[in-house]
């Protein structure tokens, strides 16, 4: 059960700290570890962070997984950001992702500017915009970031613009907690907690401490819970930008194999370890390829130099403990990161692959729109996140069905270019479909006899099909198979496009599929 519903568990738990919805009408070289710097005073000098930060105004257009040929209707939101050196502008990736038209304001200014995306990282929810005219940087200087973490108690200004009112807000707190944890799956980071007031419209809004900028507030935790905020701390901003100085955004490393914590008596006798031992066991390796430099039942000992407890924490300097894993994004080299573990007794190193992209077989959508193709009464696409996540209380009929959109959730691709092939909505009017159940979200399994890779590979068996029937067979338990006149489906399709609004057959890269001889 522990992978079974991994992606919507994980889905779930990440919906509980809610990114602040904006208002609505590389691999690096080794560093020395984190200190927690003294407290400096939380008030800025001379107006300086008031004049760098900027209210972000953005139109959105998001995808609609289930009618992947069109978009979700236009809406206006707003967040908010910072100014910061290379004139540019950070905030968050969610206050501008699937925006067709982004301007910002500066405090107190009357005009809004013109404003693109130079880069975006959904993952740990980063963005940098660029202004078409950057003379505004001459008067509005850069926010520096803090080169240090914050201490727990330390106080913090956040800037922004939630909602309640137009004008900039500033709400102070202090540091409640510095983990390590989950962002958008896959990717975690270091994110810090702070009790000040933050609320939609802040996404994006620095957390200033003296006149240097700890962190952007990105989200908050819903349920009933009060004062409980998160900012995105000014080393995984560095982290960020950094990645993109080659101008494109490769992703942060990071280990993905499954462990558990040494804790228990009885694990360590089986294990037969000295007492002296701490660490944490590899439960499940991300790879069971021989040549795999990690097997199941090693104990990490020592993440590069520092020890791992029995936790799977490490110490950082000032006291703070976090999860071993953060150690990856400070000393992986050239895509691994080296690891001390104990085997059968005996101590070893090994050099671990720290991949900054995992090809897992449902994807996320990072800002892209889903590929699609229609066929006779039916619209098929590939499943995502997005897909699964908007499921609902359809989910328990998935995991009863025994769907690989629930089975398989968060595996990795079984061969390159796997993936779920769903049908994104109910048939289309048709007498085709004639005394076929619904198979909205049923995963196709096989065309005529030929087991299905991806979206592209169906288009192009549909396309050399030469078959009096059409064969659909579907993956899971309780589906039907259903059996369609080729030569029928092929006549209807233009009709039923028509009829249902969908202006072309598939995605242009189905189609260049379709139309390929």
């Amino acid at each position: 059960m522990s992978k079974l519903l991994s992606a919507v568990l994980a889905a779930a738990l990440l919906s509980a700290a809610t990114p602040l919805r904006a208002q609505e009408p590389a691999a690096a070289t080794p560093t020395p570890l984190p200190t927690t710097a003294p407290a400096p005073s939380p008030e800025p000098k001379n107006g300086a962070v008031e004049n760098s930060v900027v209210k972000v105004f953005a139109t959105v257009r998001y995808p609609d997984p289930y009618k992947p040929w069109s978009k979700q209707a236009p809406h206006d939101i707003t967040g908010s950001g910072a100014v910061i050196e290379g004139r540019r502008i950070i905030t968050n990736a969610h206050v501008v992702l699937y925006a067709s038209q982004i301007q910002v304001q500066a405090n107190g200014a009357g005009d809004k500017l013109p404003a693109t995306v130079e880069a975006v990282a959904p993952g740990i929810d980063l963005a940098v915009l660029k202004l078409d005219d950057d003379s505004f940087f001459d008067s509005h200087a850069a926010l520096p970031l803090a080169d240090q973490l914050p201490g727990i108690k330390d106080a913090v200004m956040v800037y922004g613009y939630p909602e309640g009112g137009t004008t900039l807000s500033i709400t102070k707190g202090i540091v409640s907690r510095i983990e390590f944890v989950g962002y958008n799956q896959p990717t975690s980071g270091l994110r810090i907690q702070i009790d000040a007031a933050i609320n939609p419209g802040n996404s994006g809004g620095p957390a200033v401490a003296g006149d240097h900028m700890m962190g952007l507030a990105f989200s908050r935790l819903s349920g009933g819970a009060e004062n409980i905020g998160y900012l995105i701390p000014a080393e995984e901003i560095d982290l960020f930008l950094k990645d993109i100085a080659d101008g494109k955004y490769d992703g942060k490393p990071a280990l993905y194999d499954n462990y558990q914590t040494l804790e228990n008596p009885a694990l360590r006798t089986y294990l037969k370890l000295d007492k002296s031992v701490e660490g944490v066991i590899i439960h499940d390796p991300e790879s069971r390829d021989p040549d795999y430099p990690l097997k199941e039942w090693d104990v990490v000992t020592k993440i590069g130099d520092t020890p791992v407890d029995d936790q799977g924490q490490i110490r950082l300097p000032g006291g703070l403990k976090v999860d071993f894993k953060y150690m990856v994004q400070r000393i992986a080299h050239d895509g691994t990161v080296p690891l001390t573990l104990v085997r059968a007794g005996q101590t070893m190193t090994v050099e671990v692959p720290a991949p900054a992209r995992r090809p897992t077989l449902i994807s996320e959508m990072d800002g892209g729109y889903p590929s699609y193709f229609v066929y006779g009464p039916m619209a098929f696409t590939e499943a995502t996140t997005l897909f699964l996540g908007g499921m609902g209380n359809r989910t328990g009929g998935l995991v009863f069905r025994g769907s690989p959109l629930i089975r398989r959730a968060g595996d990795k691709q079984a061969f390159p270019g796997e993936r779920l092939v769903v049908v994104s909505a109910p048939f289309f009017p048709s007498k085709l479909a004639s005394g076929y159940g619904n198979p909205f979200a049923e995963v196709v399994k096989a065309v005529n006899g030929t087991p299905i890779k991806n979206l592209a590979h169906l288009v192009a068996v549909l396309r050399d099909c030469k078959d009096e029937f059409v064969k659909f067979e579907f993956k899971g338990r309780g589906g039907e198979t259903m059996i369609f006149p080729r030569e029928a489906m092929a006549a209807a399709t233009e009709d039923l496009l028509t009829d249902n609004g969908v202006r072309t057959q598939g995605s242009p890269d189905m189609l260049a599929v379709w139309n390929k001889k």
